[in-house]
């Protein structure tokens, strides 16, 4: 009886995990998503002298805009850059993100729009103060 007690009194005290429960198909698109996005706009600050990068495609996602599917295969179809290094990690990324968005994760998608534009110009998120706030 006393082994046993021991053990749970173990368990129990045992530090919860930091990630509770594994990550869904959402949670993994709209990670990857935005980490493809970030990736995005940071190869555009750094490398902005080299003149492919300024060609490629650009890659502003929302995950629930049906454009996006177009937009990340004709991401990966563009032959600018196939000689810089992160641009091809970005595709590799892009292409990762297209196969879990077309293949495993197909059902659990729920595209609210499908305005391309917004892909290509997307609204700035701005801040909006409470009145009396400068």
């Amino acid at each position: 009886m006393m082994p046993r007690l021991l053990a749970l009194l173990l368990l129990l005290a045992w530090p919860p995990s930091s990630q509770p429960a594994p990550p869904t198909c959402y949670s993994r698109m709209l990670s990857l998503s935005r980490e493809v996005t970030g990736d995005f706009q940071s190869l555009q600050a750094v490398k902005p002298s080299e003149l492919c990068v300024r060609y490629l495609p650009t890659l502003y996602l929302d995950i629930h805009n049906y454009c996006v599917l177009a937009k990340l295969r004709d991401f990966v179809a563009s032959s600018q850059c196939w000689r810089v290094a992160q641009v091809d990690a970005l595709k590799d990324k892009v292409r990762k993100l297209y196969t879990i968005m077309n293949s495993f994760c197909r059902r659990d998608l729920v595209f609210l729009s499908d305005d391309c534009n917004a892909l290509e110009y997307p609204i700035p998120v701005t801040t909006v103060l409470p009145d009396g706030q400068k």
